[in-house]
């Protein structure tokens, strides 16, 4: 835990110094969650994503990193790969889309679908819908 503590902190210090943009979420599903992340570049997105609507100690954090194919000015389509520790462990493959439909593009939707492959049992494909918000420069 102390590791993926130290890579999350390290990972967004990086982030930070290079033109990075603040945004947080929350998805809703069976498996929801709570998300902070930096938009680097307009493409690259690292996120922190812990679990919600568990008891603390099976919180679940997951780190993800995912790139923005698909860029305009309201709408993301987004893929990436991470990794999910504590309860269904494993690596996780987020394939997502984000649509900002107000004048400011701060506040936005989103839908993500991400098979989960737990270590210790099988797959899991996640779905999950939600809302973010993006702390831009403007």
């Amino acid at each position: 835990m102390k590791k993926i503590f130290f890579a999350t902190i390290l990972f967004f210090g990086t982030a930070t110094a290079s033109l990075a943009q603040l945004s947080v979420g929350f998805h809703q599903s069976n498996l929801p969650f709570a998300s902070i992340g930096y938009e680097i570049n307009d493409r690259l997105m690292p996120e922190l994503r812990i679990g919600t609507d568990v008891i603390i100690n099976n919180f679940s954090p997951e780190i993800v990193l995912t790139y923005q194919f698909l860029n305009k000015p309201d709408y993301e389509l987004y893929a990436g790969l991470g990794y999910r520790a504590n309860t269904y462990r494993g690596p996780l493959l987020p394939v997502g889309f984000n649509f900002f439909p107000f004048e400011k593009k701060h506040f936005g939707f989103h839908l993500e679908l991400a098979p989960m492959f737990v270590i210790e049992s099988t797959t899991i494909l996640r779905g999950s819908w939600g809302i973010r918000y993006r702390f831009s420069k403007d």
